[in-house]
């Protein structure tokens, strides 16, 4: 059985049928349902088996890993620092040519960041072995250990915010497959441990496209928290590196059973390298297929909104925004009229005139990330003259963690520990600690009790 037909034969009202596409629906699916085993297992049995055309990445003596890992993060050190040297001489970005493809990317890869760490979710149930204490430890790290200043999935949701990102419209299939493989994994938990710990110690190595995003994403004007805090507690020395080397050293089962489990664990490193990663995301951008796109979303709304004062090459704005095949001539008749002067400042353009600024005629049409678009579309080959800011993050105050007490979850959660002893009380905190839970405050509450208890029950 596919996963297309687990989908079909679920209730529709868990899994509406839409033009997302099948591995959107999954992705949903596994977040917000209370038990997807089935459809996680099917997930991963086809994504393994693609998983298992691909090369072996690991050397064959696990000994070794620590040393293989150690020099990973070598080469990548020496790699960034080769990109900072042709920076330093004047080299362009290599990977954002303007704040929309910034944006952009940030948008590709939210299906996976507003998951991240689910895939060790499932492990949880095992907080009493201390085998486990490195997977744990990472897991509650990505959580913040319950401080919403650092948990991962608040601040990525934080950084969408920022930039108008949070209610983008459905993305590309193929951008839902590691968030959707992710969540499979920690459904899974421990019937698929060898893949859980193979995969984790694929995600933890430290990649060279994360510091340059970084260093770019700073250069933009953008927020790179979320990217640097990767760089610092991903480290081969003390961090989620080397926690994951060590993770599968303590968990090899005995001689007779090693090389399967082995096998396994491979594969389950390989399957960080199915769907898109971040360099072929990036590289996708095109700036003016992205304006035509989001130009033909809002054809529908726009095409009847028009009055006929205006006439472009002999045809209204509601004659040209009828069929979507027209706008790029439409585009070009704006141009020809003069009310876009591509490579020029925006500011110059009528057009963008009519929707940036409080007062201008099309205010609140466009979105913060359509308007970038639009402006970095326009602008082109000009640059200004003064170089946008780099972002410059503030020392973070730490204030106290507040408890929203009025919050209904946080009641229920309240309500449902009342009485209950420490090893009860671990039990109903668990499934608050899930993905598609543990961001709001009581999922954030339920990760500080949990760790405060599991410290005591040692």
């Amino acid at each position: 059985m596919t996963v297309l037909t687990r989908l079909q034969d679920a209730p529709a009202q868990l899994h509406p049928m839409n033009s997302a596409g099948e591995l959107r629906r999954i992705h949903e699916t596994l977040l917000l349902e209370d038990n997807p085993q089935d459809l996680a297992r099917t997930l991963l049995d086809e994504q393994l088996q693609r998983a298992a055309q691909l090369p072996e990445p690991l050397p064959q003596d696990p000994s070794t890993w620590h040393a293989w890992v150690a020099e990973h993060s070598a080469e990548v050190a020496r790699q960034y620092a080769d990109y900072l040297q042709q920076r330093k001489a004047g080299g362009p970005r290599q990977f954002f040519s303007n704040k929309a493809q910034a944006l952009y990317f940030l948008q590709a890869v939210a299906p996976t960041k507003l998951v991240d760490g689910a895939w060790l979710y499932g492990l949880l149930q095992q907080w009493r072995d201390p085998r486990f204490s490195g997977l744990l430890n990472t897991y509650l790290e990505e959580l913040g250990e319950g401080n919403p200043a650092q948990n991962h999935v608040v601040i990525y949701r934080k950084l969408l915010a920022e930039h108008g990102l949070e209610h983008s419209s459905p993305l590309p299939d193929e951008r839902y497959l590691q968030g959707a493989i992710q969540l499979a994994l920690g459904a899974c938990g421990m019937d698929c441990l060898p893949e859980v710990i193979g995969y984790n110690l694929g995600y933890e190595q430290l990649p060279l496209h994360l510091l340059i995003s970084s260093y770019e994403l700073s250069e933009l004007g953008i927020d790179p928290y979320y990217f640097t805090l990767h760089v610092t507690i991903d480290n081969a020395s003390t961090g989620h590196a080397q926690k994951a080397v060590q993770a599968v050293l303590e968990l090899l089962p005995l001689e007779a059973d090693r090389a399967d489990f082995l096998r396994r664990v491979s594969l389950g490193y390989r399957l960080n390298d199915l769907g898109q990663g971040s360099r072929a995301i990036i590289e996708d951008f095109d700036l003016e297929r992205e304006v035509l796109a989001m130009l033909e979303r809002k054809c529908p709304f726009a095409q009847h909104m028009h009055s006929d004062y205006c006439r472009f090459d002999g045809k209204t704005v509601n004659e040209w925004l009828a069929a979507p095949e027209q706008l790029p001539g439409f585009l070009q008749a704006l141009q020809d009229k003069g009310w876009i002067k591509r490579h020029e400042d925006p500011q110059a353009s009528r057009f963008w005139q009519l929707i940036d600024g409080d007062g201008a005629a099309m205010f609140g049409v466009f979105s913060a990330y359509e308007k970038q678009l639009v402006h970095d579309w326009i602008a082109g080959d000009w640059t200004p003259a003064k170089k946008t800011t780099a972002f410059r993050r503030q020392a973070p105050s730490k204030p106290p963690i507040e408890v929203p007490e009025q919050d209904p979850d946080v009641q229920r959660l309240t309500a449902a520990l009342q009485g209950q002893d420490a090893h009860a009380q671990m039990a109903t905190l668990m499934p608050w600690l899930a993905p598609a839970r543990h961001a709001h405050p009581a999922g954030l509450l339920a990760t500080r009790r949990f760790i405060e208890l599991k410290s005591s029950l040692r």
